[in-house]
């Protein structure tokens, strides 16, 4: 059996993309079968893999908007598979707001593939739209990353209510894996006191360990790599290593 997250937080700029790539690129180093899914628009996921995402003939727009099988736009990239976004993305929720059962386009097509990977990690919009709704229809858990900064953490009791709401009309399963702190500066008291608000405000669970804040983690994705790879010992990269293996212990 496969799980499916999805990697939310209507915050931008919060280490979302990044958790992505590092945890995918973890898992994969574990053994794991890893597809993941560029649904941002910016395509900011893509272009961090290495994919030149203003030259694909196909990406994730014509999955949902065309009915395009997605096993035709999956780009095999090292050991990770990657369902590529480009900026046509943007467009797709314009289409699908006229479409029944919009919500469902994502989690259909990756039923088709669903055999072929023990883990599939979405990168959601940062925003609350269509596309984040999709992404969160088709998944099992979700992951919020969370800068540890006062106003990262007052968008996540809205994200809470649209999970809410997700189950109640498009997927009763849907869980929540866990917070995943990131920019983490453990020498402020500040960034103790937003996880423990987290915790103590919503009862979600902070994973372990905080990802700290790194230079060497800006700098990846102009590299075309992980900081898993670029920066192999650096702090930042050993604790998305840690992390993976708490999010591989709950892969059925």
């Amino acid at each position: 059996m496969s799980i499916v997250f999805a990697v939310a937080n209507q915050k931008g700029g919060v280490g979302k993309t990044t958790t992505v790539h590092s945890l995918g690129c973890a898992l994969a180093d574990l053994g794991r079968r890893v597809l993941l899914v560029d649904l941002d628009p910016q395509a900011c996921l893509t272009f961090s893999l290495g994919v030149p995402a203003d030259d694909l003939g196909r990406s994730l727009h014509g999955v949902l908007v065309h009915g395009q099988p997605i096993e035709e736009i999956i780009t095999k990239v090292g050991d990770l598979h990657l369902a590529p976004a480009t900026i046509d993305l943007a467009g797709a929720e314009i289409n699908l707001l006229a479409r029944t059962g919009r919500e469902y386009v994502l989690a259909r097509a990756l039923d088709a593939v669903m055999s072929a990977y023990d883990v599939v990690m979405i990168d959601c919009p940062p925003t609350l739209g269509i596309l984040t709704i999709d992404g969160l229809t088709a998944a099992d858990e979700v992951l919020i990353p969370l800068q540890c900064e006062t106003l990262s953490s007052r968008g996540v009791g809205q994200l809470l209510e649209t999970i809410r709401d997700v189950r109640s009309f498009t997927n009763p399963r849907l869980g929540v894996a866990g917070v995943i702190a990131t920019m983490f500066d453990g020498r402020t008291r500040l960034a103790h006191d937003v996880l423990s608000s987290v915790t103590d405000t919503f009862g979600l669970e902070v994973l372990p360990p905080p990802v700290p804040k790194s230079v060497r983690v800006a700098e990846a994705p102009g590299t075309g790599h992980s900081v898993l790879t670029h920066a192999p010992l650096s702090p930042a990269a050993l604790a998305y290593r840690e992390l993976a293996a708490v999010i591989d212990a709950r892969v059925r």
